[in-house]
């Protein structure tokens, strides 16, 4: 490891978003920590990394005290469970590795004057009563629900985030992950985009629950990268909460029904009942990411789709 370099760390960094991040530091002539305890993850979204002499993967669970490194510039918090699928199936790991690992975290960074990003996410919004939703607005979330794990655990992770940037006077910030898509998705990862594409290549059923009229907003993965990597390099950006998403909007029968068209499936749409405390609308206002970091999506979903569906059918 080449510690002349910029060093950043990415927890989660085998992830589906965590391994893209990881290639475009890289990309960047960063040196870069991978961590990850492979829960979620998968050491074949960084196969092609490992032999980067600027790439270290270490298998690591962020709930446990970290390591002394040489050097850390900056740190990409990733690491959670992020479908509803994984998060409730590790629901104390998830509930766990956003409270005491962003802690552990947030102390790491003290300690080596680093800059800080956390991924937190559109769930902190539960199902919204705003609509689209703001960085200002506090949310509708059942405390008590199926997705609390996760809800409540990114919320105190924001707090935690905050508190060490008032108090510590720490270089952090937060950006707000909506639905994001693309390759390294795991194939049963339960996202609908995933389940959608494979359903279709398979022949299967694709499953829309509910009637299909509920709505959600969907970001290429490569865009999600850059607007992370503009959050954390964007001095501006210091102290604040962001939102990251593709404010265009889609119903899930019409996302089933374009998907079910760009495979050519013979698959037939069904409807299965709604997930418990699942929203009926996400869609982000990014006003402030435009603004603050000269940030927007570029990729169009058909687009998106099209590259989506090849990495599936080639893997």
């Amino acid at each position: 490891m080449d510690t002349a370099k910029q060093v950043s760390v990415v927890t989660g960094g085998a992830g589906f978003i965590g391994s893209n991040l990881c290639e475009a530091l890289l990309t960047k002539g960063h040196a870069v920590y991978c961590i990850d305890n492979l829960l979620t993850g998968s050491e074949k979204n960084i196969e092609q990394l490992k032999s980067n002499p600027s790439f270290t993967f270490m298998r690591w669970d962020v709930t446990n005290e970290f390591p002394v490194l040489p050097k850390i510039d900056y740190i990409f918090h990733l690491a959670s469970p992020a479908s509803v699928a994984d998060y409730q199936k590790y629901d104390e790991e998830t509930a766990l590795v956003n409270s005491m690992g962003t802690r552990n975290l947030l102390k790491f960074a003290k300690a080596y004057q680093a800059r800080f990003l956390f991924t937190s996410t559109s769930e902190i919004y539960g199902d919204p009563k705003e609509h689209p939703q703001k960085e200002t607005y506090w949310g509708n979330v059942n405390p008590n629900g199926v997705r609390s794990c996760y809800d409540e655990s990114k919320r105190f992770g924001e707090m935690m985030v905050m508190l060490y940037s008032r108090k510590h006077r720490l270089d952090a910030r937060i950006v707000r992950i909506f639905n994001t898509y693309g390759p390294k998705m795991r194939k049963d990862d339960g996202r609908v985009i995933s389940n959608f594409i494979n359903q279709a290549i398979a022949g299967h059923p694709i499953t829309v629950y509910g009637d299909g009229t509920q709505t959600r907003s969907f970001c290429y993965v490569a865009d999600m990268v850059e607007g992370i990597l503009k959050a954390m390099f964007t001095d501006a950006a210091k102290g604040e909460v962001i939102n990251l998403g593709n404010p265009e909007e889609y119903t899930m029968i019409d996302l089933a029904t374009k998907i079910q068209s760009m495979t050519a499936s013979s698959s037939e749409i069904v409807h299965t009942d709604l997930p418990e405390d699942d929203p009926v609308r996400r869609r982000p206002d990014i006003t402030k990411a435009r603004k603050l970091l000269e940030w927007e999506p570029k990729m169009s979903l058909d687009t998106g789709l099209a590259q989506t569906i090849a990495y599936y059918k080639s893997s």
